[in-house]
């Protein structure tokens, strides 16, 4: 028998849902970056500069919080596959600034698609109450990182 969610403590839904969460993203993860070519940490990197770019390599080094011969790395990964561009860093002719390519922006929407369909098969083994259950838990997921996202 389940027990009550209120004799469920706020420590085990939490760890309960951790371990769910953690779990559902190295699948999703692993599935769709190994289709498109990338390692995790690489897709992070390119999600960040979709979204936050253009970018220094340093400004990217934080953001993905690594160091920067780390970043370096993953930049030479993401240029020798035409997924990044980049160009002279105005404020300091020794950098450059880093922005995502069409073709970036192509590979990102394939992990994206990827990563739905895989979603969307596993949704469909469940009934329609536990569909909306999880529909509703994305929502509140979203909530509690808001306070969380740099401004």
């Amino acid at each position: 028998m389940a027990p009550k969610t209120s004799d469920i403590s706020l420590s085990d839904t939490a760890s309960q849902l951790s371990t769910a969460i953690v779990r559902t993203a190295r699948v999703l993860r692993q599935d769709a970056a190994a289709e498109a070519g990338l390692g995790a940490g690489t897709t992070a990197a390119l999600a960040s500069i979709k979204r936050d770019g253009p970018l220094t390599p340093s400004e990217l080094a934080e953001i993905e919080r690594v160091k920067r011969p780390s970043i370096t790395r993953t930049l030479a990964c993401l240029d020798r596959q035409g997924l990044i561009e980049r160009t002279p860093d105005p404020a300091d002719g020794r950098s450059s600034l880093v922005s995502i390519s069409a073709a970036g922006r192509e590979r990102l929407a394939l992990l994206r698609r990827r990563k739905s369909a895989y979603l969307a098969r596993r949704l469909e083994a469940l009934d329609p109450e536990e569909v909306a259950t999880l529909a509703r838990a994305a929502e509140i997921l979203e909530r509690m990182r808001e306070d969380e996202r740099p401004s």
